[in-house]
């Protein structure tokens, strides 16, 4: 009986605390999906959250830089709209998911986070060839 008890506790604080982690605004997808996301997008909003430095190593076509550990990520994020799709990535998926979440909680209405990131991305692209 013990067990039983202990089972449905545990199942059930499972089934909350995942629940509290689901955002409806917020998607995490893989490098193809993302891809096709931004093609059927016009003039898509594409949000490299890296470094300065790393965005001059390489970066997806049309991303804009707006560095996640910068002091203005939030006055420089604010100047896109919010009620158009936003695809964010960094470099491993790590600060584009916190930069994704800061920008629900800005009032972004549909966030698309690259599983992965850029690194991915890049493999992606390369096994393409």
């Amino acid at each position: 009986m013990k067990f039983k008890t202990l089972f449905s506790i545990l199942f059930l604080f499972t089934l909350f605390s995942c629940q509290a982690q689901t955002s409806k605004n917020i998607k995490t997808i893989e490098a193809p999906a993302f891809a096709k996301e931004i093609k059927t997008n016009k003039k898509p909003q594409i949000l490299d959250v890296r470094t300065p430095a790393e965005f001059a190593e390489g970066h997806i076509e049309n991303a804009v830089n707006v560095d996640w550990q910068g002091e203005n990520f939030v006055k420089n994020a604010e100047k896109f709209d919010k009620n158009k799709a936003v695809y964010v990535y960094c470099r491993s998926g790590k600060r584009s998911l916190k930069a994704s979440e800061k920008l629900e909680a800005l009032g972004f209405k549909k966030i698309y986070n690259l599983d992965g990131g850029f690194l991915k991305w890049s493999a992606e692209a390369k096994t393409a060839k």
